[in-house]
């Protein structure tokens, strides 16, 4: 009948709206997406708290087995995905949504809070992004930096960037499925830290003064959770902060306003360089 998407926020089972609670108790089917993103809570808090069993579906199930998930809908059932964030922050769920409509299903999205609106704690003006990147693990041979271009594009119109870190998450041991075994490897969640000399190591091989080890960025972690972290600085000096459990994103600044930067002063490192080289001289104007 119908396939809802459901938006579960950024924090735990608590956060779910009240319309999301609603459809989520009168589906027959309930998956957890669990490939984009995931919640700091297992799925059994889910559970407890909305009274109804819940199935994790992994990248295969919302991609190459998303018939899982359309089929009973086809057939007459209510089905609700959920997805931490909102359901439209990834290409994933809009490609789930069209094939559904071609099918004849009826969808029904009902939104929640994301990173993507989430990283104005900071102080930084949402107005004042420009594209979002994905920052992919580097590899002994792959070390992709695609989004250098784009974080450059940003910065020439004065624009901050949102770098998306990348989690790793039931991906397989290569080596044990050569030996015949099924065996997955555990979750990795890239930290700030990994991020930060990743860009610092973009623009070694780029060179166009987009990613200085002395340019402005913004570290966060468990944005949404009452320990959520914030820590501001050069990009070098992000490196060494200690930004806790994930999930973690990280800004790369563009032009920076009075009242963008008298809220970053908040979260800057006491003895960060920026502050020192630019703080000072911006106050004394």
């Amino acid at each position: 009948m119908v396939l809802y998407l459901i938006g579960l926020g950024l924090g735990d089972e608590s956060d779910i709206t009240v319309r999301g609670l609603n459809a989520v108790q009168k589906c027959d089917l309930i998956f957890l997406e669990a490939y984009t993103s995931v919640l700091r809570v297992d799925k059994t808090k889910l559970e407890e708290f909305y009274g109804r069993p819940v199935q994790v579906a992994d990248r295969n199930c919302v991609e190459s087995e998303a018939e899982l998930i359309l089929q009973p809908a086809k057939n007459g059932l209510n089905v609700a995905l959920l997805v931490v964030g909102d359901p439209v922050c990834a290409t994933t769920h809009t490609d789930l949504m069209i094939r559904a409509r071609a099918e004849g299903i009826s969808v029904e999205l009902i939104h929640n809070a994301s990173i993507m609106g989430a990283v104005g704690a900071c102080g930084l003006q949402l107005y004042n992004f420009g594209q979002t990147v994905s920052i992919p693990f580097f590899e002994d041979n792959w070390r992709p930096t695609s989004f250098y271009s784009k974080i450059k594009y940003n910065k020439d119109g004065g624009m901050h960037t949102l770098c998306l870190l990348d989690i790793k998450v039931k991906e397989p041991d290569y080596d044990a499925m050569i030996r015949g075994k099924t065996v997955y490897l555990p979750p990795r969640f890239m930290d700030v830290n990994t991020a930060a000399k990743q860009l610092l190591e973009a623009e070694e091989v780029h060179g166009e003064s987009v990613c200085t080890k002395d340019c402005l960025a913004v570290g966060l972690a468990r944005l949404g959770h009452k320990d959520q972290c914030i820590i501001a600085g050069t990009l070098e000096e992000l490196v060494s902060q200690d930004f806790g459990k994930p999930l973690h994103s990280l800004i790369i600044c563009g032009d920076t306003h009075d009242l963008e930067m008298e809220m970053l002063k908040q979260y800057m490192i006491s003895n960060s360089r920026y502050k020192i080289q630019h703080l000072t001289e911006h106050e004394s104007v």
